[in-house]
């Protein structure tokens, strides 16, 4: 079984992506959840995107990864999802595999309206390719 633990800074947008793509295509028994750094609130456009997907993510609370480490959470594999070149993720402790995807952060895109939801359509189409990608080829573990 797969327990899976993505993070980014606020755990805002891709990281609540990338957890809710997991679940949606992972086999049954294995799990993701997000965290973030410094927790904020859910990206609207993100959440406009992923319903596009028909995954409603609306109702989803942003967690901090600190919060998680101190309840004693372990997980078979943590993916930091920020963008390498502008953001640092933080390390998770206690895991067997730490991996880095580099995806731009939804928080700072500019322009008009449309012109935001096609980046963050860009960035949710890529986040959903890895995930599949991740589940086609991790070989089933153990949960800690």
């Amino acid at each position: 079984m797969l327990k899976v633990l993505f993070v980014c800074v606020h755990n805002s947008a891709r990281s609540q992506m990338a957890e809710a793509f997991f679940n949606q295509y992972a086999p049954e028994g294995d799990i993701a959840e997000s965290a973030g750094i410094k927790p904020g609130a859910l990206n609207p456009y993100v959440v406009r995107a992923m319903a596009e997907k028909g995954l409603d993510i609306s109702n989803n609370k942003t967690k901090g990864a600190f919060d998680l480490y101190k309840q004693g959470r372990l997980f078979s594999h943590v993916i930091t999802v920020c963008d390498e070149a502008t953001q640092q993720c933080p390390i998770f402790p206690g895991t067997r595999s730490v991996v880095s995807w580099s995806f731009e952060d939804p928080s700072i895109l500019s322009g008009s309206d449309d012109e935001i939801m096609e980046k963050v359509r860009v960035i949710r189409d890529a986040i959903e390719e890895k995930v599949k990608e991740l589940i086609a080829t991790t070989p089933l573990q153990k949960t800690l």
